[in-house]
């Protein structure tokens, strides 16, 4: 059945109903509040968020409850030696602990979960620069072949016209029988290609939907995208850019991590309780007890030189990434630059083409009603039409591509 583009007046009402879902704004909206992959990036921000929560309470101190209770029986002088065992045991102690690390450690180890966040942040925005692509890809293919429907719905239209008129002419034997049946080839051949057509529009359409996570079989017809180029800024500020600094700034607070392990550790405890063999005097043994302990490193096999060995090697993975990436971004936006300048022009000289055509095929209409031209010229002259219409509209969606190309590397 021939799917309508243009809606008439008596669906007008219904129209409102549904216009905000036909646009690419809709579709990069769905797409990005479905997305499992931004939730989980997000997800990940809140849970680094937490552990610096973390790192804080771990330096508050610490207390702490213990009991211990045994009993280890000598029966006719078999059991474990009393001297190891004290034969029984029963302890009930509170402690209180706490680790004096420098404001510089508690700074850095923040830091450290500060950059993974922001490192998931700018995964989303990056995540949402690739689904946006996705997204306007898609949605720019399936309206190239909404056009392509459209502009087959008017041929049709055409050629159904024409062949109301040379059915006429060839009965009245003013062309022959063979060169009406070649012209109904023609007829056929379109109809089949728009059926074809009309198919993978409906593929495409539900392949729209299944990016933006969005349940629904229907179709309807899609706005013009309208992109327009963004405007090529400072590099340095993109989101790609920023990855590279982010993993510099990972990179030098791991370092200073590594050097943190290195300085003395020093911690203090105390506990109150009851702790007793039970042997002599239970009923004194309530007591306290207070300690510090420190930990000092003198020698470990070189692995501080080892470890910052490797963030060297890191680093210089880094720079180099990072500088063969800024040729490729460089080298990617003048080639679509000069690809965006050469598909205006080729619009420009296939329009003023059309332009042309359409003059002659008003004329040879005019002749055609007489017989005063060819059949077969006539057919050519409008096959040369419909080649340079449909040049036109693939130059158009050529022209959408490279921009949303464009934006996503400069934005």
């Amino acid at each position: 059945m021939k799917r309508l583009f243009i809606l008439s007046l008596s669906v007008a009402v219904s129209f409102n109903s549904w216009t905000q879902k036909n646009n690419l704004d809709y579709f990069v909206k769905q797409a990005l509040a479905n997305s499992p992959l931004l939730k989980d990036y997000q997800s990940q921000i809140l849970a680094f968020s937490l552990d610096s929560q973390i790192i804080s309470a771990s330096l508050r101190p610490q207390l702490t409850g213990v009991s211990n209770n045994s009993y280890a029986p000598v029966i006719k002088g078999f059991g474990y030696d009393e001297v190891i065992t004290n034969k029984a045991q029963v302890s009930a102690v509170v402690s209180v602990s706490k680790s004096f690390i420098s404001n510089k450690s508690v700074t850095s180890q923040i830091a450290n979960l500060q950059l993974q966040g922001q490192a998931a942040a700018n995964n989303i925005k990056i995540s949402e620069q690739d689904l946006l692509k996705a997204i306007t890809d898609q949605y720019i293919v399936t309206y190239g072949e909404q056009l392509q429907l459209d502009f087959n719905y008017h041929i049709n239209g055409l050629l159904k016209k024409e062949d109301s008129l040379l059915k006429r002419l060839t009965q009245d034997n003013v062309y022959k029988q063979t060169d009406y049946l070649a012209f109904v080839v023609t007829l056929q051949q379109q109809l089949l290609t728009t059926s074809q057509l009309e198919i993978q529009y409906d593929i495409d359409y539900a392949g729209l939907n299944y990016l933006a996570g969005i349940i629904d079989t229907t179709t309807m017809p899609l706005e013009d995208p309208e992109l327009n180029s963004a405007m090529s800024g400072d590099f340095t500020n993109s989101v790609f850019y920023h990855q590279f600094v982010l993993d510099s700034l990972k990179l030098a607070n791991d370092r200073t991590l590594i050097d943190l392990i290195y300085r003395p550790k020093i911690s203090a405890y105390a506990d109150a309780g009851y702790n007793s063999s039970l042997s002599y005097k239970p009923y004194k043994n309530f007591g306290t007890s207070a300690g510090i302990n420190l930990t000092i490193p003198i020698y470990d096999g070189r692995q501080k030189k080892l470890q910052n060995s490797k963030i060297d090697i890191q680093e210089r993975t880094r720079v180099n990434k990072k500088d063969f990436f800024i040729k490729q971004h460089n080298q990617q936006i003048l080639q679509l630059m000069q690809q965006l300048n050469a598909t205006d022009k080729l619009i420009d000289q296939v329009n003023k083409q059309i332009k042309y055509t359409e003059t002659l095929i008003t004329v040879n209409e005019k002749l055609l009603a007489t017989g005063d031209i060819r059949l077969t010229d006539f057919i050519l002259t409008l096959n040369n039409y419909f080649n340079a219409k449909n040049l036109v509209r693939q130059n158009y969606i050529s022209r959408l591509k490279i921009i949303s190309q464009l934006n996503y590397w400069v934005r």
